[in-house]
């Protein structure tokens, strides 16, 4: 049973936390001092999402202010044609319906082509980002995939995503590349060609990992490899998407966990350019078919305290996994909408449609935001970028380093 249904199994596994919750009492002098400038602490956080059903019209205002604070009232997006570049993987996550295995129709295994057909289609609709998708390390556990790369003169999926990121970029486009567990070399070779990459922590929980929980069967999510390769990306001065999937089985401290991971990297390395905040939407085809979905008022009580753990952070929802009322969520402290595409599905979630930018620009404005179309790389984190590719950003730039109005409309 999902951790919102029973108060008590936000402690499942750990009856010690009992006491903790019994100990805990909400605060609202803890929500001024937060407006106020003071930083919060891990226990703070717990006790205020531990209440946070009961005082979500202060929680969702604290937010709704930092985020003012912090970002002001403009909200951004970023105009993406969506690479499915090879969706083999050599892991199973109980919850993915990207995963594909041989012989299956929706199976991708993108030629050069195959990318460069989908590149000059991407300019035609004046898309800025090109997002690189694969499944972890494919060639690791199928043939089918070790001979695919060898048709194309690569041996590792790195090599091959290194050469895509190249063509992508000769044609006006800007990778990011979400390519799962990279290793530091593949890592420092794509940073040659990508403004930006992106590996979702999902949580910082070792207990998912264990078995009959949703990452028993993907050995890349053990978080503690997740969060050395968020590291490696620190040393090398990439900036970097990572996000946690809400609804998965997680219990309450293991959200404030993972949020608090996130913000600890942040403060070593300084290259953490946006936190993603994904609800978790049952697959028909996937062994959590029958798992219900994160209630809205659950999801966004989640993305208000990660707006109050990390006040200056750039926090996003994907708006087609809310496609009723995304807009909802402006009011509980997000600034960004992550890649929206006018060509291409959201492979990872195909039964969701993007919305349409016209409408999603009208939402914004009835609600006194601004919508901005930015790069993969945000304004903030353009100087950590190859020189090469921040000279290409600046010819398409406004003098905030958004994407000038003409080269997206």
């Amino acid at each position: 049973m999902p951790n919102w249904c029973q108060n008590n199994l936000v402690v499942r596994g750990d009856p010690k936390m009992l006491d903790v919750i019994q100990e805990l009492e909400f605060d609202f002098e803890t929500l001024n001092r937060i407006i106020d400038g003071k930083e919060i602490t891990k226990q703070d956080a717990y006790e205020i999402f531990l209440h946070s059903e009961s005082y979500s019209e202060q929680l969702f205002k604290t937010a709704n202010t930092l985020r003012d604070q912090n970002k002001g009232r403009t909200v951004t997006f970023s105009k993406k044609a969506f690479f499915n570049i090879v969706n083999l993987c050599r892991d199973t996550c109980s919850y993915c319906t990207y995963k594909a295995e041989i012989g299956e129709s929706k199976l991708s295994m993108m030629n050069l082509e195959d990318v460069k057909k989908l590149a000059k289609q991407a300019k035609k609709f004046k898309c800025v980002e090109a997002l690189l998708v694969t499944g972890e390390s494919p060639e690791q556990k199928y043939d089918e995939a070790a001979k695919w790369l060898g048709k194309n003169g690569f041996s590792t999926t790195g090599e091959y995503l290194a050469h895509c990121s190249e063509l992508v970029l000769k044609e006006g486009l800007f990778p990011h590349t979400n390519a799962g567990n990279l290793n530091r070399s593949e890592m420092k070779e794509l940073k040659k060609t990508n403004v930006s990459m992106g590996l979702m922590l999902e949580n910082s929980s070792q207990r998912l990992s264990e078995e009959g929980q949703p990452h028993y069967g993907a050995p890349s999510k053990d978080p503690k490899a997740r969060i050395q390769i968020l590291k490696n990306a620190g040393h090398l001065k990439i900036p970097m998407t990572t996000g946690i999937l809400v609804g998965i089985g997680e219990n309450d401290f293991e959200i404030i966990d993972s949020l608090f991971t996130i913000k600890m990297i942040q403060k070593q390395f300084g290259n953490i350019q946006e936190v993603i905040l994904q609800n978790f939407e049952p697959k028909p085809d996937t062994q959590m078919k029958s798992y219900p979905s994160a209630p809205q008022e659950y999801f966004k009580r989640v993305v208000a305290i990660s707006r109050i753990i990390l006040p200056d952070m750039n926090i996003q929802i994907p708006p087609n996994l809310s496609p009723t009322n995304y807009n909802d969520f402006l009011d509980v402290g997000i600034n960004d909408w992550g890649g929206i595409s006018p060509l291409t599905l959201d492979y990872v979630n195909p039964e969701f449609s993007w919305p349409q930018i016209n409408t999603l620009e009208k939402k914004c404005t009835e609600q006194s935001f601004e919508l901005k179309a930015r790069f993969p790389v945000y304004p903030k984190f353009i100087n950590m970028i190859n020189p090469n590719l921040k000279e290409k950003i600046e010819k398409l730039a406004d003098n905030e380093n958004y994407v000038r109005r003409e080269f997206w409309r």
